[in-house]
């Protein structure tokens, strides 16, 4: 549970401590603004992941099953900086499927908390494996970082790429190939 009023009170002392006029009109509502946002962007932080997948479906299907271009944001928990992009999922199933809004839900709880790429990659490579038990999955996400482009560097337009894998689709195998060529074409 997010205690919104914490963050008004600590959102009014940052536009204090930044030389702001916190009685401002046009930021007299920031800081009640600011929790809202906060408790949306933070809504995963008390959900469990793995009960999201749970509900599965008996299927005898043996090819490559991907789900592309899922858009997603998250903030980086270094700076609290937002980064956002797409992920790829692909899976060859082993008697059992999951809904594909499944995996848009998974995104979703699991890129809502103060988040890694590296960690949100694995995270989300892991659970799929662990709950649905395919012949093989991977991940492949592909974000750009406000950290880096607000900020240091300034590198606007930089994306950062992760890739995650297990199985029959890791990535030293002819399949991930397969996964890799139709997530790269879709563009």
């Amino acid at each position: 549970m997010v205690d919104k009023g914490k963050i008004e009170s600590a959102i009014e002392t940052i536009l204090q401590a930044i030389g702001e006029d916190s009685n401002r009109e046009g930021l007299l509502a920031t800081p009640e603004r600011v929790a809202r946002v906060y408790e949306e962007i933070f809504s995963g932080i008390n959900i469990d992941p793995q009960a999201i997948l749970q509900t599965t479906f008996n299927e005898e299907y043996s090819g490559l099953v991907t789900l592309e271009r899922i858009s997603f944001f998250s903030m980086c928990e270094h700076h609290l900086l937002p980064f956002y992009g797409f992920v790829s999922i692909g899976y060859i199933p082993n008697g059992k499927i999951a809904g594909l809004s499944k995996f848009v839900r998974l995104i979703d709880v699991l890129s809502k908390r103060p988040q890694l790429q590296e960690r949100l990659t694995e995270q989300i490579v892991n659970l799929i494996d662990l709950v649905l038990s395919p012949e093989g999955v991977a991940v492949i996400i592909s974000a750009e970082h406000m950290c880096m482009s607000l900020r240091g560097v300034n590198k606007v337009g930089a994306t950062i790429k992760t890739v995650a894998s297990r199985g029959s689709l890791s990535t030293q195998n002819d399949r991930f190939k397969e996964f890799e060529t139709i997530v790269s074409k879709e563009k």
